[in-house]
């Protein structure tokens, strides 16, 4: 039994609380500054609760202790707190952030840490990265990776085509932030909301622009080996436009807390929802031009007899297998961990990362045995 830190009992903390706590492999302490968002949590013989504000370190330091990993399913900022416990106490660390700067800091700490410190493993960042980085090294040169994800309602209903799926805070900042990018060959940064386009998918129209974060390392791991690479957020067409109204026009870009209050009163929370993932990889591959894409389209479901949405599956399932994929050794045991780290077939054959498995998966090479 591996006995592991939660960080938050929101959206997403509930449901890995699930996960592994019905697996049987782990023992969850879900730790919460709010007494009642904890109540929201379903009680599990091998599940604890814990009161804890994640800026008191003494209190973060005592909860770390004996524990086999910590999981930051808090807002983006205050992961760097569990991060900065984790290392110190070397516990193995997860976390979901699309926060450029929070990774980063992580990226340092992991220098002398003596676990494992790994960022971004939800949907994007996370098994985005993994999914096109497995397209991108079957090719002998790579021209263009492009990345596009979405997380949508499957009946939107009003002017933004959009209902809340996700953190409200995650979303604003990755609305707001500079956006990594390679152009032409170039690492630099572009403004979030731009480079607008849209395209089509089994009939169904979207569009899809800048937004920060989603490219996770992967920008780092790329540069000088690809000509573009860039990652979007797939919406409904018109969102885009009516975001840049409120963010750059009416300057909620300089008062985000009073943004985040009017979504959260204003756009209700739904768990019917569907997770888009497309990727288009293009280069040379055995001396033709080539072109690979992915496509998968994931909706909600029942997990053990409650309805979860599509993106707390996908979000929840990366951090659960990355997890499970640390305790069996599978992964790197100390220092930074990215998502290009993670093989594409042990993640989809991971119990949590099956939800990802799209029908008809092509499945995972035979190795050659050496006589």
């Amino acid at each position: 039994m591996h006995h592991v830190l939660l960080l938050g009992s929101g959206k997403i903390g509930s449901i890995i609380t699930t996960m592994l706590s019905e697996c049987g492999d782990y023992r969850v302490t879900v730790a919460d500054k709010d007494q009642r968002q904890l109540t929201q949590i379903p009680e599990h013989e091998q599940v604890d609760t814990l009161v804890l504000d994640l800026r008191d370190a003494d209190a973060l330091d005592e909860a770390m202790h004996g524990k086999f990993a910590a999981l930051a399913a808090c807002p983006f900022d205050m992961t760097h707190y569990v991060a900065q416990a984790a290392a110190k106490a070397g516990v193995h660390y997860f976390d979901l952030t699309e926060d450029v700067a929070c990774t980063k800091m992580v990226k340092s700490l992991a220098k002398d840490a003596k676990a494992a410190l790994m960022p971004q493993c939800g949907l994007a960042p996370g098994f985005i990265t993994i999914a096109a980085y497995h397209l991108a090294k079957q090719f002998d040169e790579l021209h263009d990776v492009h990345m596009r994800v979405g997380a949508l309602p499957k009946y939107p209903s009003n002017g933004l085509k959009y209902n809340l799926t996700w953190s409200t805070d995650g979303l604003i900042n990755e609305y707001c932030n500079p956006c990594e990018a390679i152009v032409e060959g170039q690492l630099m940064q572009v403004p979030a909301l731009e480079e607008l386009e849209h395209f089509s998918l089994d009939g169904m129209e979207y569009e899809a622009f800048n937004t920060s974060g989603g490219l996770g390392t992967l920008c780092a791991t790329l540069d000088g080996k690809v000509r573009n690479l860039n990652y979007r957020t797939v919406r409904y067409p018109g969102h885009r436009d009516i975001m840049k109204l409120l963010l750059h026009d009416l300057r909620f870009i300089d008062r985000r807390d009073e943004l985040k209050r009017i979504f959260e009163d204003s756009l209700p929370v739904t768990y019917q929802d569907v997770v888009l993932v497309f990727i288009n990889v293009s280069g040379i591959k055995n001396g033709q031009l080539v072109q690979e894409s992915y496509a998968n389209k994931i909706y909600n479901k029942e997990l053990n007899g409650e309805l979860w949405s599509a993106i707390q599956m996908t979000t929840a399932s990366g951090i659960c297998t990355v997890l499970d994929l640390m305790r069996d050794g599978k992964l790197p045991q100390q220092g930074f961990v990215r998502q290009e780290d993670v093989n594409y077939f042990d993640f989809i054959d991971n119990r949590f990362g099956q939800v990802y498995r799209r029908a008809n998966e092509p499945a995972r090479p035979a190795v050659k045995q050496v006589a």
